[in-house]
């Protein structure tokens, strides 16, 4: 009698434990398994414009908000020396072709001499091959045969000087003629290089400086990006990055949109992980992108990376350990699948009669 009350006893407390602990049997149902990332929404090719120049902005071509073609300048930065620069090359390029093909030519003078030189080598030229054939007659003196043979040597080698003296002066005005074009070509885009103009068809979303103040080649001084295709940026866990690919399916509630859910694509995955946040960057593309967007705007992603249509699932906080559930038998061994959130796919262990309770915390 007594060892039977005390069977009934223990069969009533189980009882009662488990009729006070919250109790669910294992469910079919969809399940999809997705990887969390923090997201911003920002323009594509979005980029910041640098001065390559040191000068002080003296004005500024657009606003924040405007929209730019690819070439249009953007902000206009002075300074004196560039100027000074392009004027003395232009000067000294003037210079250059005048000495080389103006009327004042360098290379004028020397034909003119060569011509003179030319005219003297043939004059000597014949007076001493008509001396040379008397004197091969024994007529005529030698002293004057000599002379004759002196003067036709030394028309001959100033000649030679002068042809040669013509292509050394006309090598080295040409050079100094193309070192001049060089040099104002360099002048001309220094000036430019004070002008910043945009690299796209795009908005002008952000202007760092004021008129007046010093611009420098180590702060941005404006973000430019497209105006109309915009693209999302997600940061992801470096537990979960093996698990992403291109093309996988992303939902995106921003925080401007309350919770309206947006669908995008995968499209690029960064490989280098930010060793401070310890996450890796991905970006996604909107399928049918809200209609108005700025640069910036956050909100959470779910980037789906398994789905099965119908599954056996039960609540997450129902697992023990990550492999077993509190049965009326006790704890059982199970084998799980797929997880998100709120839910785990069971793969082995318990079926859909089986009743399982909420361990205690």
């Amino acid at each position: 009698m007594k060892y039977s009350l005390f069977i009934y006893i223990i069969t009533f407390n189980l009882f009662s434990c488990s009729e006070n602990k919250e109790k669910t049997y294992p469910t079919k149902m969809p399940l999809t398994e997705s990887v969390y990332a923090s997201a911003t929404v920002q323009p594509d090719s979005l980029y910041q414009a640098y001065s390559i120049v040191i000068g002080i902005l003296d004005k500024t071509w657009v606003e924040e908000g405007d929209k730019v073609k690819k070439g249009d300048p953007i902000l206009q930065i002075t300074n004196t020396s560039p100027e000074l620069n392009a004027e003395n090359a232009k000067l000294a390029l003037q210079l250059a072709r005048e000495n080389y093909s103006g009327n004042a030519a360098v290379l004028s003078g020397i034909q003119d001499e060569i011509q003179a030189a030319e005219l003297k080598f043939i004059n000597d030229s014949i007076n001493y091959f008509r001396q040379k054939n008397l004197w091969d007659q024994n007529i005529g003196s030698k002293v004057e045969y000599d002379n004759r043979k002196l003067n036709y040597e030394l028309s001959r080698n100033n000649l030679n000087l002068l042809q040669r003296k013509y292509w050394q002066t006309k090598n080295e005005l040409e050079t100094q003629l193309k070192q001049s074009e060089n040099n104002y070509r360099t002048s001309l885009t220094t000036s430019e290089d004070f002008t910043i103009k945009s690299k796209i068809n795009g908005t002008v979303y952000a202007i760092y400086k004021n008129p007046g103040e010093i611009v420098n080649t180590q702060q941005p001084v404006a973000a430019i990006g497209k105006s109309d295709k915009f693209i999302i940026e997600l940061l992801v866990d470096e537990v979960d990055i093996v698990k992403l690919k291109i093309g996988q399916q992303v939902f995106l509630t921003l925080d401007s949109y309350n919770s309206k859910v947006f669908e995008a694509t995968l499209d690029k995955i960064y490989p280098r992980k930010d060793e401070r946040s310890q996450t890796f960057k991905v970006e996604a593309l909107f399928k049918d992108p809200p209609i108005t967007l700025y640069p910036g705007l956050s909100g959470e992603g779910n980037i789906v990376i398994s789905k099965k249509e119908e599954t056996l699932t039960i609540p997450k906080e129902y697992l023990i350990d990550t492999s077993k559930v509190l049965t009326d038998n006790g704890e059982m061994e199970v084998s799980v699948g797929l997880q998100n959130l709120d839910r785990v796919e069971i793969l082995d262990g318990i079926d859909e009669n089986t009743a399982i309770y909420k361990p205690e915390q």
